[in-house]
């Protein structure tokens, strides 16, 4: 069925109140942007760039870290906040259906993923000496599609298991800290190799692997190809979940 006039303002309206919503939201792209760019300080360096599998895989970490604190910590939370003080029963009530309700929050993180994933990836090319090509920085587009529909298809699983907006952001800490260990410390490989090969496997594991195989084309591999199709299956296994178990309240 096309699109009619009325639907194309009614969404425009809503992705540009949401997008205003996500600016005003500072901790949240704190966060988002901060951590990315605390991993390429802390692993800069001869020693820490050979421990964590070199430059590309490095800043595939930090852009896979800045998604998942937008993803998990930033949209879920927002959500489930949203959900408790009535604002989305509220918008349920006006002409907008509700694919378009929620489907313009995640047009408006996926645009503020893409502006915080070539920030990162800007940053740690500069620091690292690298000087990707366009084609580079457009699949790195595509890579942050891909990648932020990963955490944000978690940060939806978790909105719809979850009631309650404090439960919602604790269990979002404790996700995103566990994310954090697993991918710091298991993929640098002093965990053991049981824990290592978890580690590459994980969706930041996998998000880490996409990233460092868009920006080191020559290394692209069927282990890039496999981590693509991983991060297909994280989405759809969640996102199927946040789905069905989504509730537009809390009670």
């Amino acid at each position: 069925m096309s699109e009619t006039p009325a639907t194309r303002v009614m969404l425009g309206a809503l992705v540009r109140a949401d997008l205003l919503v996500l600016l005003k939201g500072r901790r949240s792209i704190v966060v988002g942007l901060l951590l990315p760019l605390w991993i390429l300080f802390i692993t800069n360096g001869h020693k820490g760039t050979q421990t964590m599998g070199g430059a590309y895989y490095i800043i595939g970490i930090a852009v896979a870290y800045g998604l998942a604190a937008f993803g998990i910590m930033g949209y879920a939370t927002r959500v489930a906040r949203d959900r408790d003080t009535g604002v989305l029963q509220r918008l349920r009530v006006t002409p907008a259906p509700s694919w378009m309700v929620m489907g313009s929050r995640l047009l408006a993180q996926s645009v503020a993923n893409l502006v915080v994933s070539l920030v990162v990836v800007v940053v740690g090319a500069t620091m690292h000496h690298l000087h990707p090509s366009l084609g580079q920085y457009l699949l790195v587009l595509v890579a942050s599609t891909l990648g932020g529909a990963v955490f944000l298809a978690i940060g939806q699983a978790v909105v719809g298991l979850v009631r309650s907006a404090d439960a919602v952001n604790a269990v979002g800490r404790v996700l995103l800290v566990a994310l954090i260990f697993l991918g710091l410390f298991g993929a640098s490989g002093v965990l053991g190799a049981t824990w290592e090969s978890i580690s590459r496997w994980s969706p930041v594991g996998c998000v880490m692997t996409v990233y460092a195989g868009v920006l080191d084309l020559a290394a692209w591999g069927s282990t890039q190809w496999l981590a693509v199709l991983a991060c297909a299956g994280y989405v759809a296994v969640t996102g199927a979940l946040g789905v069905h178990w989504f509730r537009w309240q809390s009670a």
